[in-house]
């Protein structure tokens, strides 16, 4: 049985010559599962595996499901859930709970996010929970209401706002941010 998705119906029951644009256009004239047209889905399915499976097994060890919001992208009022890893590059207002962020130099993020490691090399606006560990890089801008676990900021880096260390509510502050406050 092949699996389905739920975003393109039964996509998958296509053979990989067809969602990998190949110039054939039977694609199975060249198969085994030609003569038999009532198993051609299960051996198009495992072709598409077998094909798939190499390139893609690195992405899944390091991350799972992932977001990458290219340039030139805007992404606004969404709540994104469900997300290992965020990547963006072009422009996301939005509220999210994932695992990893990572904004580019030209990204920008505005909202709030809860996350476990986030690694800002642009710019983050709004209420940012960092479970685990913040990164901001010297090309990176975190400004609003901060909390963290671990905090590390290349020199040049620049973090402001109400900035808490702890990531769960009954943290102390360990630096009560000022506006304009820049750590380098």
């Amino acid at each position: 049985m092949a699996l389905q998705s739920p975003f393109f119906g039964k996509r998958d029951n296509e053979p990989s010559s067809l969602r990998h644009g190949s110039p054939n256009p039977n694609p199975y004239a060249n198969t085994p599962a030609a003569t038999n047209v009532s198993n051609s889905a299960p051996a198009a399915s495992a072709a598409a595996t077998a094909t798939s499976s190499a390139p893609s097994a690195a992405p899944r060890e390091s991350g799972g499901s992932k977001l990458t919001v290219g340039p030139n992208i805007k992404l606004k009022g969404v709540e994104i859930t469900d997300c290992d890893t965020l990547v963006v590059e072009g422009l996301v207002e939005a509220t999210m709970d994932s695992r990893v962020m990572q904004i580019s130099e030209h990204g920008e993020f505005k909202g709030s996010a809860e996350i476990d490691i986030a690694e800002i090399h642009g710019a983050f606006d709004g209420n940012l929970t960092v479970r685990q560990k913040l990164v901001i890089y010297a090309t990176g801008k975190v400004t609003g209401k901060i909390r963290y676990g671990k905090l590390v900021i290349e020199e040049g880096g620049q973090l402001a706002g109400e900035i808490l260390f702890g990531a769960v509510g009954n943290s102390k502050p360990a630096l009560a941010g000022k506006p304009g406050l820049q750590v380098a």
